[in-house]
């Protein structure tokens, strides 16, 4: 896809709403029309668009502090298509998990969630995020759901199936403490009385 630097828009939009205008204003309408019909379609643009693909760029780049910066520069989340409206919280929230910023992360994710991400692998890796944070927090019934979400979805990317591979084994493992700790009646050594007092041994 084709990014245009969101400065260097600034600057298109710039020369081409005022030198339309000042030719239109000097030599008539026609003349000015095709410099500032230009401007405004870049104006329409950005504000339908906002700055998410060049933020989303930086992403993958690994840099985290470019892409916030690239996120601000957008008017308003508001304002952009629905699809880019979803990626800007998403992008949000993985720059705020990136930061180590959970609960801020989760926020941003589950505005992109209420939205509907566009493609299955997107939904998968949304789902997978929140499962994460979810089970970070100990809140395991959430985390199932969040996995339970992203059966049915079409995966095609390798690196997504993998997460989930790794977050199925998480949840095995878990279960498997559980159960472990029914039948062991969570003892730590020594015989337990009924009530769980340690029973105390005779005296001689």
């Amino acid at each position: 896809m084709f990014l245009i630097n969101p400065y260097l828009r600034f600057a298109l939009m710039a020369v081409g709403i005022i030198g339309g205008i000042v030719l239109s204003a000097m030599y008539g309408f026609w003349y000015g029309f095709p410099l500032w019909f230009s401007g405004l379609l870049l104006l329409v643009g950005y504000v339908l668009l906002g700055t998410v693909g060049s933020a989303a760029k930086a992403m993958q780049a690994m840099d985290m502090d470019k892409s916030e910066k690239l996120l601000k520069l957008t008017l308003s989340p508001r304002l952009l298509y629905p699809t880019n409206r979803a990626y800007f919280y998403m992008i949000k929230g993985s720059v705020a998990l990136a930061q180590k910023n959970t609960d801020e992360g989760e926020k941003w994710l589950k505005k992109a969630e209420e939205i509907n991400v566009p493609t299955d692998n997107e939904k998968a890796m949304l789902q997978i995020q929140l499962a994460n944070i979810a089970a970070s927090k100990n809140k395991w019934k959430q985390a199932q759901q969040h996995y339970r979400n992203t059966k049915g979805l079409k995966i095609t990317q390798q690196e997504i199936r993998d997460q989930l591979k790794q977050f199925e084994k998480v949840l095995a493992n878990r279960g498997q403490a559980k159960a472990a700790m029914r039948q062991g009646g969570g003892q730590k050594g020594g015989m337990m009385m009924p009530g769980g007092k340690r029973r105390r041994p005779k005296m001689r």
